[in-house]
């Protein structure tokens, strides 16, 4: 197995957006006939804008020229905190390896890399949503389950 890990960049626009329909439908346990069309155009069009102004970072990793895994990190502002002062934060996104590399490390040097990505541009707020898949990976780098946060969910 030689895996090359390689940074995203607008040429790969296409294999982004179609890892990010398998990520969501691994993740909701959606079949293929479920229509994910608007999802994967409004997908491609978050990648055109956020690659080429640096709001997100992401890694395509393949094996020779198959498809391994992928991961990624976008990056957005919020109000400042005593705890965050600037107010920037980075969420780790689209985690995904291919169920034939798992178990070899992939995520977690996908997830190393994207962490390295946002300190390096000063950002220490990082955060992620884990499927019980996912858990012990981000449990294991030194992620914390948040215990305050909530959501309204959509009615």
């Amino acid at each position: 197995m030689q895996l090359v890990y390689k940074r995203a960049t607008i040429e790969d626009i296409d294999i982004l957006t179609e890892t990010r329909i398998q990520v969501l439908r691994a993740a909701n346990k959606l079949s293929d006939d479920v229509d994910m069309s608007e999802v994967k155009v409004q997908s491609y069009n978050y990648y055109k804008k956020s690659l080429c102004d640096g709001t997100h970072i992401a890694y395509l990793v393949f094996d020779e020229n198959r498809f391994a895994g992928a991961g990624g990190v976008s990056f957005y502002q919020v109000m400042p905190t005593f705890h965050n002062p600037d107010g920037n934060k980075a969420y780790i996104m689209n985690m995904y390896t291919d169920p034939g590399y798992r178990r070899n490390g992939i995520a977690y040097q996908t997830l190393d890399m994207l962490v390295h990505d946002a300190k390096e541009k000063g950002v220490t707020a990082i955060s992620l949503e884990a499927t019980d898949m996912g858990r012990p990976l981000y449990e294991k780098y030194g992620f914390i389950k948040m215990n305050d946060e909530m959501e309204l969910p959509d009615k």
